[in-house]
């Protein structure tokens, strides 16, 4: 039997609701990393994105490579970046700076994305990430994802909410990136990307409908193609797009 629109949102809310109470009771720590060094790893780089859902702007990757002793940063709050308050990220941005022994973040921007696909440019921004790091890591921890890199790797569902290398990623990438997406307001105003970073919020979808979309908007998201008749359709901005908008929460962008 056919639900009405309304009965679908409420499932939709219902489960992102679910999402998040589950994603708040993992414990983030340094589990995973102890796991790999027991197996010999050492230089082990925590890897991350930001951004695959939104429609304006880059998908920003970080990766992060911690010393050995971390947890002083899970007693400090980190986890994933999603579940922390911006005053939150930005002082544990600065910690994660101080304390690690390197890391890099890389950006993809919107033009690649709708190019090769917003799953391939995510995937290309991690890679970039890694490759920038001024030392060679020896084991890759990733969220969710496996990359075509010759590093060896792991790939952890839910991983920014499980282990410090990757939630120190998820939190530098978020910092980068909503910076960013504060810098550019200015310079696109009728957006509000200070407000929303660029995701597909009510508020954006309406100044998209009636200002139409920026060089800088991914014209391959639906969104942004239904007031850009020159768009093509992407099949996996679909995807990211759908799971993206059922994940986030006020915090999310703010």
């Amino acid at each position: 039997m056919a639900t009405s629109p309304a009965a679908d949102a409420l499932v939709t809310v219902t489960r992102a609701q679910a999402k998040q109470q589950m994603l708040k009771k993992l414990v983030c720590s340094d589990a995973p990393e102890r796991a790999l060094r027991y197996r010999g790893f050492r230089l082990i780089a925590g890897v991350d994105e930001v951004g695959r859902g939104a429609l304006f702007g880059p998908v920003v990757a970080a990766a992060v490579i911690l010393p050995q002793r971390i947890r002083s940063l899970a007693r400090a709050g980190l986890k994933d970046s999603k579940q922390l308050t911006r005053q939150a990220r930005e002082l544990l941005d600065r910690r994660i700076r101080k304390t690690a022994l390197c890391l890099h973040v890389a950006e993809v921007d919107a033009e690649t994305i709708d190019r090769v696909n917003i799953y391939q440019a995510t995937k290309q921004a991690m890679c970039l990430a890694v490759d920038g790091l001024s030392i060679v890591p020896d084991h890759l921890l990733i969220d969710a994802m496996r990359l075509d890199h010759v590093c060896a790797q792991t790939r952890l569902f839910y991983g920014d909410a499980l282990s410090l290398s990757i939630a120190a990623a998820s939190v530098v990438a978020k910092v980068h990136r909503d910076a960013l997406m504060r810098d550019l307001d200015p310079l696109h105003p009728v957006y509000g990307l200070a407000s929303h970073k660029g995701y597909a919020t009510p508020e954006h979808r309406r100044a998209l409908r009636v200002h139409g979309p920026s060089p800088l908007h991914r014209r391959s998201f639906r969104p942004v193609a239904e007031v850009a008749p020159d768009a093509v359709l992407d099949e996996c901005a679909m995807v990211e797009l759908l799971f993206e908008d059922a994940d986030l929460e006020e915090g999310e962008w703010a």
